[in-house]
């Protein structure tokens, strides 16, 4: 069993974004790819302010590759969760899962997320101005932080950013799976499967994709969800790592209340926007998406954890039907102080019980995924 805290250290001192890395000993080579995203197609303020941040239309992703061979016939794609600046999180992840299957794991990120995003907006220098506006905006709000106060400024101005960055990151999705179906990705033999694990908002993401299905590539795709499932009502990111309070509440209230009542018109109504519309309240067309993800159920496990308070196991519940949840989802309590934001904290006294846990989650996931 690896030592998680020692491994998590020794990978974020080596990693360099967009470094290749040949480490020795047989573990997982580190090996990135060039991605150019498609410009967003929806007319609005906001889609037009997202042609202004050059990072997120061309970036590199790093791939894990398990040692021994050149081209492959499986694929794991890790999706990371919201407010995310940096890879250190999942590192260990991906080179586990990489371990423990055999398969090339992608690491992929959201649009204007970890390199998609201005280094302006993890900045504490640049960020003190409106860091301090926020604080007088919202006074006595302790969920107000430097860390989530980008993000929390360009939700309460539009929460339609939130839909359009999902929008555009399932867009990039179906052209990776096009190009790595297809035989043309360096990696990967034609008819390359690809299975996603996904955490956190990333999950809900992944639900969207599968329910959409565009093109018939997710067809076959099986999902491991870790803290993640959640219908979107039930979601709270009220967090000094995620969000603050009034942009939650501004989000909150524009996709409960009024997304999808707008004019028919605003959005383009296709497969994917039908998807992420049935994925906001428990209510709209339940019993649609409830008969969905038991017809897959044979396609989606995951693990939710007794005290996230940010996708609670209730939310995956309404998502996908009491039934379905019970019988493909695993609710867990790790035997140390843990978050939604940290399932595994490097600070724990009890770091055998840590290192455990962590192999145990993996090793699930990689029995789920064959």
């Amino acid at each position: 069993m690896i030592n998680y805290s020692e491994r998590y250290q020794q990978l974020n001192n080596s990693f360099q974004q967009g470094v290749n890395q040949k480490p020795e000993g047989g573990m997982p080579e580190i090996r990135f790819f060039r991605f150019n995203s498609h410009r967003c197609n929806e007319e609005s303020e906001a889609s037009q302010h997202f042609l202004a941040v050059k990072e997120n239309y061309k970036f590199d992703y790093p791939v894990f590759l398990p040692a021994g061979r050149t081209h492959h016939d499986n694929a794991i794609l890790l999706l990371h969760g919201l407010n995310e600046r940096s890879w250190s999180k999942y590192l260990p992840w991906a080179e586990q899962l990489a371990i423990q299957t055999g398969r090339p794991v992608i690491l992929f990120p959201i649009a204007f997320h970890i390199n998609r995003a201005p280094l302006d907006w993890s900045n504490p220098r640049s960020l003190i101005g409106l860091l301090n506006l926020r604080k007088y905006r919202y006074e006595g709000d302790r969920s107000v932080s430097f860390a989530n106060v980008a993000l929390s400024e360009r939700i309460t101005e539009s929460p339609e950013r939130f839909y359009l960055s999902g929008r555009q990151t399932w867009d990039d999705l179906t052209t990776l799976f096009e190009e790595i179906r297809s035989g043309r990705h360096p990696l990967f033999n034609e008819g390359c499967r690809i299975d996603i694990f996904a955490y956190s908002i990333g999950a809900f993401l992944s639900q969207v994709a599968l329910m959409a299905n565009e093109k018939h590539l997710f067809s076959d795709s099986k999902l491991f969800m870790f803290c993640g499932g959640s219908i979107f009502r039930s979601m709270c990111g009220i967090s000094r790592s995620i969000m603050d309070r009034a942009a939650f509440d501004r989000l909150q209230d524009y996709y409960v209340n009024r997304f999808g009542c707008e004019p028919e018109s605003r959005w383009h109504r296709d497969s994917a926007f039908e998807a992420f519309f049935r994925m906001i309240i428990p209510e709209r067309l339940q019993e649609e998406r409830e008969h969905f993800f038991h017809r897959i159920r044979n396609r989606i496990a995951g693990v939710a954890l007794a005290k996230d308070s940010v996708i609670p196991y209730h939310g995956v519940r309404e998502a996908l039907g009491a039934e379905t949840t019970e019988s493909v989802i695993t609710l867990l309590d790790f035997p140390f102080d843990y978050s939604h934001e940290n399932p595994f904290p490097l600070q724990t006294k009890d770091q055998t019980s840590l290192s455990s846990v962590f192999t145990d989650l993996f090793s699930r996931a990689a029995t789920f995924f064959g």
